[in-house]
Parts: structure tokens; sequence; C-alpha cells
């Protein structure tokens, strides 16, 4: 480790300064072998890594049953019809897509083809994912670094409480955290030799980031392509020429199956979920796009209040990755993180413009800063899981940046701002960890208290021994590392379900920046949903449980039934402000309330004898049923493996199908029950879903079998 670059100088060649950029030496194959210059435990360390934290993302990965059976749903549909498999429908009818285009999907949907449908065959993609994602950070960082550099970002990237969520669940943002490192590392690796082929990978990742979760990925553009534009080794002309080359390769990657659909007949393809004139353009620039930034998502279930307000989705402004709601996801390093990124670019604005370790630096710094102004500010729809994007930047930057200021620390400065960045996260660290005063108290303590005695260490780190100094700096990761370290255990203890989940212990996210647990399924409110009874009902502690008013409320019970059949009440003292959904599995989180009908965002509970009813002929229909909103009808769909339509999409605001298209599909027999209740969110303009519940009543046979209603639509009343 004398050598901050990843390529040492050669034998001949005099000493460089920490941090300057040094030529490369071939890279020698051969899995335990690394490079010429690692150390003989580099390598088996980094495989250690990655075996380690594919077993903790294994542990007991089946818990959190079909996590979110919305996604898993589309799965179950694209492993049997590979129409559904292309367009990412939620059922095999094709009656209408989810919301993000299917590049997510497809992983998931290929391994249950291969090992049928079960959680693991789900889930199992997305551990694969992050485990690749923190072998990516721990190159990108190698490359210009020492491996231990490279073994803290991975470490940090794996420890982070939200990617150890969301690397387990099946929603989109594994893959999309997955091919944003990949797309930085592609771009590190261009400005190194100007070479264009790794310019255009990047734009072909990106391009496929986009088809996971559409605009997201274009959010680290600007700092990429400006970084290449003034740093790659090559005259300005090529190097736009290069871009352009990228770009291009973007727009084929991504744009291919955009293409597709647009030109592809809507009579004969599935309803494009989430829009609201069936196209995916408007989808990817209205409800997934502009709409998540100015709170307009039209057909959506409400905005947030921008400008540093209080909405539905949380609290906007600078401050947002560290309150209440979205600290203990992610920003237990953040403070140390900022602190390392402007210590790494002092530290290097003496070198050339062509410095891949400047570019390294202003890279990953960069694609940090821009998605996190955009998560602070953004009025729309915002969850706390989003925050994975940051997880993998977040990590290259404290590797990169405590590797430099450990290479330099006998000059005074860079001893100094290491051991500033061990007290800003140890110092942060306890305030998380006081957030949830019931959990773990004493680890708080050791947090800072070991901090603040490794700082004093690493203050005079240049003037130590080489094996005190190293004592002080595990000291000082230990204590950095013991907050998220803690809430990832806790995350990887138990499972979870429905559309919004968070990490860490219970009361460790709490929506809208008040005290108190999120509520979450059917029979009281849990971590991973987000309280909220009908209005009017109280919360525990005497604090109100404000739910949000629409067709069957958002906790999915019928209309005038009780909190606890529509969601739960807000816990302790907050306000139970937002959505029930999710849960952990056995709190809730598949249960439905009365009748076994699911929230806007949890799924229904389908009895054995719900189940046995939709499977009798199910053969001889199209759609075995029908049922408002998609999480209502996914866990029909899930329960018996017939396709089930989901009436509106997912918030049950879509225009699909419309009254004369689902009285013409009755009519020619496509569609044997119609479940009834269901979630419809607010904010529609479609009255498509009431007017169909409305006609159906009035019109078939009722069925119920034990709480459960259904209409038989091939018997009329």
């Amino acid at each position: 480790m004398t050598s901050t670059t990843v390529w040492g100088p050669p034998p001949a060649a005099p000493p460089q300064a920490p941090g300057a950029d040094q030529p490369r030496q071939p890279f020698p194959r051969g899995l335990w072998r690394g490079r010429p210059e690692d150390p003989r435990w580099a390598r088996p360390a980094l495989l250690g890594l990655l075996a380690v934290t594919l077993l903790l993302y294994l542990y007991d990965l089946s818990s959190s049953g079909y996590a979110n059976s919305f996604y898993s749903a589309a799965v179950q549909a694209g492993s049997t019809s590979w129409k559904a498999f292309f367009f990412g429908s939620l059922d095999a009818g094709n009656a209408i897509t989810v919301d993000k285009p299917p590049a997510s999907l497809w992983p998931m949907e290929l391994s249950v083809r291969i090992f049928g449908l079960r959680s693991w065959a789900i889930l199992a993609p997305e551990v694969l994912m992050g485990v690749v994602s923190v072998a990516v950070v721990y190159a990108a960082v190698r490359r210009r670094f020492s491996p231990v550099a490279g073994l803290i970002a991975g470490a940090v990237l794996a420890l982070t409480p939200v990617a150890a969520l969301m690397f387990r669940f099946n929603n989109p943002d594994a893959m999309l955290a997955l091919l944003m490192s990949v797309a930085c590392y592609l771009v590190v690796r261009a400005v190194e030799d100007g070479r264009t082929k790794w310019l255009v990978w990047a734009g072909v990742a990106i391009g496929f980031a986009f088809l996971a979760k559409t605009l997201q990925a274009f959010l680290i553009l600007p700092p990429l392509a400006v970084v290449y534009a003034v740093c790659a080794p090559v005259p300005l002309r090529k190097r736009f020429g290069q871009l352009a080359a990228a770009t291009l390769a973007l727009v084929v990657s991504g744009g291919w199956w955009v293409a597709v659909v647009e030109l592809w007949p809507a009579s004969s393809r599935p309803y494009i979920g989430g829009s609201q004139n069936n196209s995916f353009l408007e989808l990817t620039f209205g409800y997934n796009g502009l709409g998540r930034l100015n709170g307009e998502e039209t057909g959506s279930v409400g905005g947030g209040g921008g400008g540093g307000g209080t909405g539905m989705w949380g609290e906007t402004g600078w401050d947002r990755m560290f309150n209440s709601e979205v600290g203990g996801q992610i920003s237990w390093l953040l403070p140390a993180a900022l602190i390392l990124l402007a210590a790494g670019l002092v530290a290097t604005r003496g070198l050339r413009r062509t410095s891949v370790t400047r570019a390294s630096f202003l890279v990953w710094g960069g694609s940090l800063l821009t998605t996190m102004v955009v998560f602070s500010y953004m009025a729309g729809i915002f969850h706390q899981y989003y925050t994975v994007a940051l997880a993998p930047y977040l990590a290259a930057v404290v590797g990169m940046g405590a590797g430099l200021l450990w290479e330099r620390r006998r000059e005074l400065w860079a001893s100094i701002t290491l051991a500033a960045s061990v007290v800003a996260a140890a110092a942060w660290g306890y305030v998380l960890l006081n957030r949830t005063p019931d959990y773990l108290p004493w680890l708080k303590w050791l947090a800072l208290v070991g901090g603040l005695t490794a700082a004093l260490g690493l203050v005079f780190a240049g003037r130590l021994t080489r094996q005190l100094a190293l004592g002080a700096a595990a000291a000082g990761l230990v204590a950095a590392l013991a907050g998220p370290t803690a809430y990832t255990l806790s995350t990887l203890q138990e499972g979870h379900t429905g559309s919004i989940v968070t990490a860490g212990p219970a009361g460790a996210s709490v929506m809208g920046g008040r005290g108190g647990r999120p509520g979450g399924g059917p029979g009281g409110g849990t971590r991973d949903g987000f309280g909220g009874g009908t209005p009017g009902q109280p919360g525990q502690q005497n604090q109100p449980g404000n739910g949000f008013p629409g067709a069957g409320g958002f906790g999915g019970g019928m209309p005038g039934q009780n909190g606890r059949q529509n969601g739960g009440q807000g816990q302790r003292n907050g306000n139970g402000f937002g959505f029930p959904g999710g849960g952990r599995m056995g709190e809730g989180g598949m249960g439905g309330g009365a009748g076994g009908v699911g929230g806007l965002l949890n799924g229904a509970s389908v009895s054995s004898e719900a189940k046995k009813l939709l499977e009798q002929d199910a053969g001889k229909y199209t759609w075995a049923a029908a049922s408002v909103g998609s999480q209502n009808a996914a866990s029909y769909q899930l329960a018996t493996g017939e396709p089930v339509m989901a009436i509106g999409g997912f918030n049950g605001t879509d225009p699909s199908p419309t009254p004369a298209q689902f009285k013409k599909y009755v009519e020619e027999g496509k569609i044997h029950y119609f479940i009834a209740g269901g979630a419809m969110g607010g904010g529609g303009t479609s009255g498509t879903a009431s007017g169909i519940s409305s006609w159906v009543q009035s019109t078939f046979k009722k069925v119920t079998v034990g709480s459960a209603t259904f209409y038989d639509l091939t018997r009329k009343a």
C-alpha cells in the first residue's frame, strides 16, 4: 500500500506523491493472484467480502415471501407468457403493464422460468445484483487507490441499510443501482486512456438503466459528460465525437424497446400502466418524469410539498437526506463522505487536467451530489428506498477519500481531515441511533466514544508507529460502521412486503418528519407501511391517525369500516400520515381488509376457499377474475397462478379498461369473477373503476366465500 493508484510506478521510476497519477501495469489473469503490486491478502480479502455479502443477503431470503406482490405478479406473468415478458404485463392475459419498463423484471422472470414460482427464485437475482455492485465499486476504487480503500468502499456499500434492503427486494432499484455503478466505473476507465469503447459501454449501461427505472437513470448524465469532456486525454474534437457516440449508444440501448412499444398497435398490446393515454412516452415524461419533480403526477394519489414544505411524500429541502424519514436509510456516512470528497478535490487540485485520480472524485462525487440534490427537492412521489441509488456513489467517495488521506497522513492537514471525517461519522451515527432510543441504547455511546478516541489517534497518525496508526484507523472504521451495520443486520433479520419498505428497526424511518413508527397493513400499523386509518380515527396515544379518503380507503378495507380494517392507526406520537402498505411478514404485510381486499400499497389475504373458487374452470377464461387496483389483483394472481385483470392499474385511476371494453370482455366470456372492493387512489380523473364496480354490483350474482365477496360475471342477478 505504497501508492494511491492501482498501477504502481515501474521499478526504475522515482516515487511519486500519493494521489498522483501513475502509469498502469498489465492486469494479470487468475482469480487469486490479483494485481502484481497487491499484497497477497488483497484478492482473498475481496473474495471474502463478496462471499460474506452474498451469505448475508441470502440469509432467510424467503421470509419476504413475494415481497412487492405488484412486481412479483408481473414476474409470474412473464414466466408464463413471452408477450407479458416483453411488455412487462401485470398478468398473462396482457390487460395492463406495470408502471415501469420491464428490464428489471427480466432476470427474475428467467429465474422463475428455470426454478419455478417461489420467493427465492424471484429475489435471488436481486441478491446477485447487490454482490456484483459491491465488486464493481471495489474495482472502481482499487484502480486508482489501495486495496484497503477498495475494501472499505465495498464494505460501506454492503452495510448501507437501504442497500441491504433493496438488494433483497424485487423493486427496480437494485438493477438501477448496479447499472449506475457500472456506468461510473466505465467513464473512469474512459478517462484513463481515452478509448471510445469504454464511453460507449457506459452509454449502454445507462440506456438499460432507463429500461429499469426511466428518467432516474439520467440524473448522473451531466456530471459524467462534463467530467469526460474536460478530463479525457484526447483532443477536444474527439472528446465531443466520443460523447456523441456514447449518446447514440444510450439512445439505441434504451430506445429500442420504447420504439417497439410506441409503434405496436395499441389494440394488440397491453395498456401502459400509469399513463392516462396508453403511451409510454407520456408515462416517462409525466407520471414517472416531471411529475416526480413538481408533484403533479396525473393519475397519482397526490403530490408532496415543494420548497421545504411537508406534503404527502414528506419534507423537502436541503436536509431531506438527514431527516427522520430518510436519515437512517442512507445518511450514516454522508457527512463523512462530503468531507472526504472536498478533501480529495483539494488534494488533487494541482494535478494535470487529465488526472484520473481527480476525475474519479468528480465522477463519483458529482453523481452523489446531483442525485442527492434532486432527491432532496423533488415534490412528487418519493419513497425512502429510492436512496439506494446514492449508496454506490457514497461508498466509492468514502473509500477513495479515506485511501487518499491515509497515504498522505504525514501531512498535518490530511491527518486532521481524516480525523474530522471519523468524528462526523461517529457524531452523526450517535444522532441517528438516538432517534430510536430503545434500540441497542449502548451502541450510540460506543460509536461516539470510539469515534472520538480514534479521531484523536488519527490526528497524530503521521507521527505514530504504523501499528498504532493502523489501530486508530481500524477503530475509526468500526465506530463509523457500527450504526449502519446494526441497522443492516436488523433489516436482514426480518422479511419485508408491500410497495413501500424501509430498512432498520421499527421506528427508524418516519414519514412526514414526525415521531412514531409508520403504519402498515391491516390490523394496526407496522414499520414498512405508513399508518393511516380512515379520517378521524384516533391513533395510539391520542394522536390523529389520518388516512386518505378514496374508494375503499388506502388501507384497502371497504368504505365505512374502521381503521383496523382500513390500514391501521398511527403509532406512538405520529400522525400516521401517508399510506398503509407493506410491513414485515407476520405484521399484516400481506393481510387485507375485510373481505380479503388489498390496499393501495399492500396485498390481499387470499383464503383457500377463494383460491379454490377462482381456480375452478379458470382455463376457460382469459382472466380468472378482475379487481380494482394492481395489488389486490396481484395477490389473487399469485395465489392461484391464473391471470387476474387489474382495473385502473396500480392506483385504480388508469382509464383501463374502459367500461365499454370491460362489458365487451364480459360478453365474450373472457372474465369469470369480479372481486369486490379494491383500492382506488385519489387524484384520478377517470371514473372507469367506480363505473365498472357499480355496473357489476347491480348486474351480476354475488358470491360470498368466507368474508370475501365476488361477483360471478357469467350469472346475472
